[in-house]
């Protein structure tokens, strides 16, 4: 049976979008977010974990102990009743502390997101509450971005036709149209590119909780590097990961007891390891002279020797796809 991860993790990921929409806003229209103050794009993180998600349960069918739970068009209290089936539980509410762990238990084994993420399951039937050790922040862009709200033309029009009871009688009424009524306009909003940075978090004493493996791991790892592959929409222009940087706390005491402990715990403030300058540099090419709008208008560079001891860094090779320690 697989353990637990024993090592804390944090890691910047950097993507980026081009024309399109990378997290429309429902509040804005569904404009893409910004930070009103300084311009600067955001990505929520649930944005980014749908994504995860839908990856993971595309990959394995929604089975095999990688299901999700989180899943489009659902209602959540159904597996949480299933959990409490399976384990002889109150699938109708009212469980006793014992059958709400019991159910709890289930769900980590069965849901890849509850492992991960963690989730509130008293909903229905209770199976209690989970913290994940996996935990993301908002993305927010590297420069400001500028929203643009793009006119379009639809070729066709969605009326309700009164009293329209068959398909003869919607042919007689676009008979009767004049052909202009018959299109109509509509906005698209979307960015020219916006170049987002996200950072993360994976903790090592959560994992104890949720049984989070280094095999779980890895499918987060290759999730965030290939997900927008298959998370294509029109909306959304040209989004791709364009890289992945994992800090992984080792441990620096030769006693090999304490430096467990010591890679649980970690070996560095996350801040001095995520801070855009400190380790990982993300600046605009010198001398371009234009506002950024291609990935290779930047210049990502390491400053490996402002490493902290007991800390590793680990950079994802998309040719091999997989991590590659630095």
């Amino acid at each position: 049976m697989s353990t637990p991860i024993k090592n804390r993790y944090e890691f910047l990921y950097l993507f980026d979008c081009e024309n399109g929409n990378p997290n429309g806003d429902p509040d804005a229209g569904n404009s893409p977010r910004i930070d009103p103050e300084d311009m600067h794009g955001l990505v929520s993180d649930v944005a980014i974990k749908r994504r995860m998600r839908n990856y993971v349960q595309m990959k394995h069918g929604n089975g095999g102990g990688y299901a999700i739970f989180v899943e489009h068009a659902t209602n959540l209290n159904r597996p949480i009743a299933a959990a409490h089936e399976a384990t002889g539980g109150a699938p109708a509410g009212g469980g006793n502390r014992s059958q709400v762990g019991k159910a709890r238990d289930w769900m980590c084994q069965q849901f890849f997101d509850v492992r991960a993420f963690g989730a509130v399951m008293s909903t229905g039937a209770n199976a209690g509450q989970v913290r994940g050790p996996v935990q993301v922040a908002f993305s927010r862009s590297i420069d400001p971005i500028f929203p643009m709200d793009a006119a379009i033309t639809r070729m066709a029009v969605a009326e309700k036709v009164k009293d329209a009871k068959s398909v003869a009688d919607y042919v007689a009424w676009e008979e009767k149209q004049e052909e202009d009524s018959l299109r109509t306009m509509g906005r698209k909003s979307l960015i020219s590119y916006g170049l987002y940075a996200t950072k993360g978090f994976v903790s090592a004493n959560l994992a104890q909780g949720t049984q989070f493996t280094d095999a779980d791991l890895n499918e987060l790892w290759e999730a965030l590097a290939n997900m927008f592959d298959h998370d294509r929409s029109a909306s959304k222009g040209v989004m791709a990961c364009r890289d992945l940087f994992v800090f992984k706390h080792v441990g620096t005491d030769t006693d090999l007891v304490q430096r467990e402990k010591q890679a649980m715990l970690g070996c560095a403030p996350a801040h001095h390891l995520l801070d855009l300058g400190r380790i990982i540099d993300v600046p605009v090419l010198k001398g371009s002279g234009k506002t950024p709008r291609c990935y290779a208008d930047y210049a990502v560079t390491q400053h490996l020797e402002r490493m902290p001891k007991g800390v590793e860094l680990w950079r994802w090779d998309f040719s091999e796809n997989r991590l590659i320690k630095v």
